[in-house]
C-alpha cells in the first residue's frame, strides 16, 4: 500500500495568522497520526513563514510514523535536518521567495552539489530523496547523486486531469518504471487531491509515498480532517 504522509505547512499558516499557538503544530500531528496518517511531511522555508524551524525540533519527539522534511538544501536547512534526523529529507529547488514548490532539479546540471548533500545526509541515517519533474533523463541522473528515492512533481498531472487529459499521467509512470528498475524509491506530490489520487495510484506503479498538504487540509474544512485521512487511505488501496 501506497504511504499517506499528511503536510502540515497549511496548519502552520493558520496558526501564524493570530500570532498564537492555536492550532497547535504538534496536536495536529498526532491527531492526523490517530486517524491514519503514516507519515508528517513539513517543508520550513528560510522565511518560516508556515512552519518554523523550532517546529521541526518539536515534532521530533512525536512523529512515530515517517517523518519528512522537505526543503532547499541552504546550509541552515542541511543544520536542521542532521540535528533532527527525521526519516526522510525531501530536496526541493525553490527560491526564497517561492509561494510553493513550482519544479523539480536539474540533476544533470546539480549532480556534484546533490551528491555531496545526500552523501552528507546517508552518513547521518537519512533517507534521501529528490523533487523531479516527470523526465527520464532526470531519473537517470538521479540515480547517479546516490539518492534513495525521487520525489515526482505532480501539478502537471492535475491540471491535466482536471481537464479530463488523462494520458498526462503516462510520463509519471514510465518514469516510476525506470526508477523502480534502478532500485530508486518512488514517491510523488503537489496538487493532488481526493479527486485524481486514486487514478494516480491506479496508473503509477511502484508508489510508495504520496505527501499531501493544500489539497487535504482544504478538503477536511468541509469533511473533517479523520474523515478526510481515511477517503485517502481507501483511495491508495
Amino acid at each position: 500500500m501506497t504511504k499517506l504522509s499528511v503536510n502540515i505547512n497549511k496548519i502552520a499558516t493558520l496558526r501564524n495568522a493570530r500570532g498564537g499557538d492555536v492550532p497547535n503544530i504538534v496536536q495536529f500531528a498526532k491527531d492526523a497520526q490517530e486517524f491514519g496518517a503514516q507519515g508528517i511531511t513539513i517543508h520550513p522555508r528560510p522565511d518560516e513563514r508556515h512552519i518554523r524551524y523550532q517546529d521541526a525540533y518539536d515534532l521530533k519527539s512525536e512523529v512515530y510514523t515517517e517523518y519528512n522534511i522537505e526543503g532547499n538544501p541552504i546550509p541552515k536547512f542541511i543544520d536542521l535536518v542532521i540535528a533532527v534526523k527525521p526519516t526522510q529529507v525531501t530536496l526541493v529547488p525553490d527560491a526564497e521567495d517561492a509561494i510553493t514548490s513550482n519544479a523539480g532539479w536539474d540533476c544533470i546540471k546539480h549532480q556534484s552539489f546533490l551528491s555531496e548533500i545526500i552523501n552528507e545526509f546517508k552518513n547521518n541515517g537519512i533517507r534521501t530523496s529528490i523533487f523531479l519533474d516527470p523526465d527520464l533523463r532526470q531519473v537517470e541522473a538521479a540515480k547517479a547523486t546516490g539518492t534513495d528515492r525521487i520525489e515526482l512533481y505532480t501539478e502537471n498531472f492535475a491540471q491535466h486531469y482536471a481537464l479530463e487529459n488523462f494520458d498526462a499521467v503516462k510520463p509519471y509512470s514510465d518514469c516510476a518504471i525506470l526508477a523502480h528498475n534502478y532500485d530508486l524509491g518512488v514517491n510523488a506530490g503537489h496538487d493532488l487531491s481526493l479527486d485524481n489520487i486514486k487514478f494516480f495510484k491506479q496508473n503509477v506503479p511502484n508508489l510508495s509515498e504520496v505527501s499531501i498538504g493544500h489539497a487535504l487540509i482544504s478538503e477536511s474544512l468541509y469533511l473533517g480532517i479523520e474523515n478526510v485521512i481515511n477517503m485517502y487511505l481507501n483511495r491508495l488501496k
